[in-house]
């Protein structure tokens, strides 16, 4: 099978339905953000010690599911659905990070390491993957747990690049006004 099809070189491609959109359709920017998404957190998880792999690999996982739903404009029923367990799964991880953290007092300046920086670049496009998905559900019906998955996703990467500062011992850059 060939990679490419030559059906969007008129800059239009297809929902899981076969309706053929624009590329700049709500749904091809929502699930695209995801897709860039999950290509970041990719990196991440080439970075991340051993420890972080299989967690960050089952959120990739889960942003599969998310980037199917947004495709699916006819609500297809046999496509897996994200629910609260999954962004309980967020919560628990940022909680058993959180103890194990110093008390934030400032806000971070993100850098310092490698695999700090490319988490915190992983939140920056997680959030904006969460404003592209609020556009979508502004104008269609959606899973109500995708943008709390997604927005709890935000915290979990920053609460992560906190944790690998801590455990490689990178001091946190803090931000200062001065």
């Amino acid at each position: 099978m060939k990679i490419y099809t030559r059906t969007g070189d008129n800059g239009k491609t297809s929902l899981l339905s076969g309706k053929r959109v624009n590329k700049y359709n709500n749904r091809i920017i929502a699930y695209g953000s995801i897709d860039e998404l999950n290509s970041i957190l990719g990196v991440v998880r080439d970075f991340s010690p051993e420890i972080h792999k299989d967690e960050i690999f089952k959120i990739q996982n889960k942003l599969m599911i998310i980037a199917s739903q947004l495709s699916n404009d006819k609500n297809y029923k046999n496509i897996p659905n994200i629910n609260k367990k999954d962004t309980e799964f967020l919560e628990n991880a940022i909680d058993r990070m959180t103890t194990k953290l110093d008390p934030l007092e400032n806000f971070l300046i993100p850098g310092g390491n490698k695999l700090v920086s490319f988490t915190h670049l992983a939140r920056c496009v997680c959030r904006r993957a969460e404003i592209n998905v609020t556009r979508l559900k502004e104008k269609e019906e959606l899973n109500k747990e995708i943008l709390l998955f997604i927005n709890r996703l935000s915290d979990y990467l920053f609460t992560l690049a906190r944790f690998f500062s801590k455990t490689l011992k990178i001091s946190e850059l803090k931000w200062n006004t001065q």
